[in-house]
């Protein structure tokens, strides 16, 4: 059965979030990373649904869960919200996959707020310092600025810095689920205030932790990802004790929607142990 949009709705500490599942089996959360949502993560959640449960959300701030004024999108408040979505939903040892930022939200929840895994899979994440590419910490200094520009503006702004990610070019269609979160009057300011709430002291403080890790880890990454380079996340992989790593050829920062087919070969092999 495909996974569409995510319809059911759990209150978090940080506004509502949007969240589905589907298939039947042990459990496997998916957590996305920023600027995106959910959406990258739907056919791979297809094909596992075949033999696991799959469950996939939009963070307070991303897709189509709660996005407004004075909401708190960081790092921090993320790794809360995911414990707390874990205890709503009765998980206590799920498998976890998280891409980018959902890596480190799913390592905050694990180190820092005691959220049991059975596994976990990060795909080319943010957890190693520096992170931020040039534009992002360019907007970061400069969020009351770039809020200001026209609708239009705003748009070809997102849509470039999103294809950037790829390494393969995105069609037109996940272009626009991708841009079009962020591309009306709520949607705008929220895109904003992620990055002006991006800090590095979020993953400079779970760092010297990952050597503690006491479980199955998987390490992926594309090999073409101008985002976080390939040489990060294999130094991530060496620092955890007994992790395997897995390069993805073709790929960029978007593995889920470059090459799916390797990614989800790679995590099925992953998630059977």
């Amino acid at each position: 059965m495909a996974v569409q949009g995510p319809t059911e709705v759990f209150d978090s500490s940080q506004g509502r979030v949007r969240w589905a599942s589907v298939g039947t089996g042990p459990s496997v959360v998916l957590l996305h990373g920023t600027p995106f949502s959910s959406y990258v993560w739907r056919d791979i959640a297809t094909a596992l649904s075949f033999r696991h449960r799959v469950y996939l959300w939009d963070m307070p701030g991303y897709g189509s869960s709660e996005m407004r004024a004075g909401q708190e999108v960081s790092l921090a408040a993320q790794g809360r919200v995911f414990h707390e979505l874990l205890d709503h939903w009765g998980l206590e040892a799920p498998q976890v996959v998280g891409h980018d930022f959902g890596g480190a939200v799913a390592l905050r929840a694990h180190l820092l707020h005691g959220a049991a895994y059975s596994r976990l899979a990060l795909v080319s994440p943010v957890a190693l310092r520096p992170w931020g590419s040039p534009f992002f910490r360019l907007v970061g200094e400069h969020t009351e600025v770039f809020e200001r520009l026209p609708p239009s503006l705003h748009r070809a702004l997102v849509s470039e810095y999103v294809t950037s990610a790829s390494a393969t070019g995105l069609r037109a269609d996940q272009l626009d689920h991708l841009v079009r979160p962020w591309s009306d009057e709520r949607g705008q300011p929220a895109f904003y205030r992620q990055i002006e709430q991006a800090d590095q002291a979020h993953t400079d403080q779970i760092q010297g932790l990952y050597a503690d890790l006491d479980l199955p880890v998987l390490v992926c990454w594309g090999q073409e990802d101008t985002w976080i380079p390939p040489e990060r996340t294999r130094t991530l992989a060496s620092m955890i004790p007994g992790a395997s790593s897995r390069p993805i050829e073709g790929a960029g920062h978007l593995v889920q929607l470059d090459a799916p087919a390797q990614l989800t070969a790679a995590l099925t092999e992953f998630l059977q142990g």
